[in-house]
């Protein structure tokens, strides 16, 4: 291989001295690669956040939620959320018991809350009429409820979720209707919970919600925990030296309210957090391959096989991820310099989906790339395979870990093209 611009994974040591061409040609592109000392550094980041003795991390693996990663998560002591029956029964097979287990549901049917119940997991729910349904369902059963703070965070408008436009959560004035129904059905309010948005860079949005969390809190004479919910940011421009979260400080301001709530309340209660980006993203490169060149009047895009179908972020919400460049030995040309392959240029890189929305990188300033190259995608962890799909009947990526030892394991296998049919019932024509 020969290195272009690698300059934030050779920092990291991310791939522990594997060859990512030769990982793109032995596993196939796209593939998404996690490495295993990554993820157990970011997960004991936030075991360590405060020294409030009570404090547990829920991972929330709608973030990522790949078996072999659970397992991971799950071995370094963090618990997990789900927001389906699928992540339940996934979060399971990895070795969570149903404690262990924080099941936020927003808008579901009755038959998804039976099925929470039966596995008995602790559920939370976020309007007064589906506290109405597991009422209904699950008389004198213990129940958290997650509260609308009236703070939002986030990086785009659709990752928001608190604050006045946003369908989370029950807005405080509710709270007597909330204490109505939990008498009605003899209910056990355990706990209540909030979610103000996802990255945020800063924890001044994060710590002035908790006022409003411990208020609501304070309502409620006998909880055993307080869910502050997520959303940590991670540095997505680290080649521009973006600064990471200072978690120093967050920690800090955060011991402060925790110690000081807990005194007025009269227990050591329990306080939870909720964050996926920031254990998972880091953890992931997608790997994907240069197959055209083109220009099309005064723009040069560059063509890969990464389409929003295999990472939708970039499309979905204008997402910055950063791209390296590795190269095969054998496109290197005779006449080609170091020199040449440190200028840049002006590109767009876009993926292989009948899409004039299919962008990865827009207008971007990279060394000059050609077809063959291995484009890395950084940071792309979080809400990267979770939210692929088979769009144009494509083939969703395969999944592989680098341990850390620097072996390579297979975790997920590339889908066939059998697959995209295992389901589908033929007309008897």
């Amino acid at each position: 291989m020969r290195s272009v611009y690698t300059k934030v994974t050779d920092s990291m040591n991310f791939f522990e001295g594997n060859d990512p061409v030769e990982l793109a040609k032995t596993y196939g592109t796209p593939l998404y690669v996690c490495n295993e000392r990554i993820l157990r550094s970011r997960c004991r980041d936030l075991k360590h956040l405060v020294t409030y003795p009570n404090f547990v991390v829920d991972y929330s693996a709608k973030a990522n939620s790949n078996l072999a990663f659970l397992q991971i998560v799950r071995s370094e002591g963090l618990e997990v959320d789900a927001m389906s029956p699928g992540e339940i029964y996934v979060e399971k097979m990895a070795g969570f018991a149903p404690k262990e287990i924080f099941y936020i549901c927003n808008n579901v049917s009755e038959e998804e809350m039976q099925y929470a119940i039966d596995e008995d997991v602790i559920v939370s729910v976020d309007s007064v009429s589906q506290l109405e349904m597991f009422g209904r369902l699950a008389p004198g059963h213990d129940v958290a409820v997650r509260f609308n703070p009236g703070v939002g965070a986030g990086h785009h408008e659709k990752v928001v979720t608190a604050g006045k436009k946003t369908k989370f959560g029950v807005d405080p004035e509710f709270i007597p209707q909330v204490k109505e129904i939990l008498k009605k059905y003899d209910l056990h309010l355990i706990g209540i919970n909030q979610h103000i948005g996802s990255l945020f860079m800063t924890g001044d949005a994060f710590v002035k919600s908790i006022d409003s969390l411990l208020e609501i809190a304070a309502q409620f004479p006998d909880l055993d925990f307080i869910d502050m919910g997520g959303g940590f940011g991670i540095p997505y421009k680290k080649e521009d030296g973006e600064a990471p979260l200072d978690l120093k400080n967050l920690g800090e301001a955060l011991d402060k309210k925790l110690f000081e709530f807990a005194e007025k309340y009269g227990k050591m209660i329990k306080f939870r957090i909720e964050p996926g980006r920031y254990i998972s993203a880091e953890s992931n490169v997608l790997l994907g391959q240069v197959h055209s060149i083109k220009h099309n009047h005064d723009k040069k895009f560059v063509g890969c096989d990464i389409g929003f179908q295999v990472l939708i972020r970039p499309a979905m919400y204008d997402s910055y991820h950063g791209i390296e460049i590795y190269r095969p030995d054998e496109t290197k040309q005779a006449d080609e310099t170091a020199e040449t392959a440190a200028l840049a240029e002006l590109v767009t890189v876009v993926g292989n989906i009948c899409e004039s929305g299919d962008i990865l990188a827009k207008d971007r300033l990279l060394p000059p790339i050609k077809e063959g190259d291995i484009l890395g995608v950084l940071d792309a962890g979080a809400y990267g395979f979770t939210m692929s799909s088979n769009y144009n009947n494509r083939l969703r990526p395969a999944e592989i870990l680098i341990r850390e030892n620097g072996d390579v394991v297979l975790t997920r296998r590339r889908e066939k093209l059998e697959d995209l049919v295992k389901d589908l019932i033929p007309l008897d024509l």
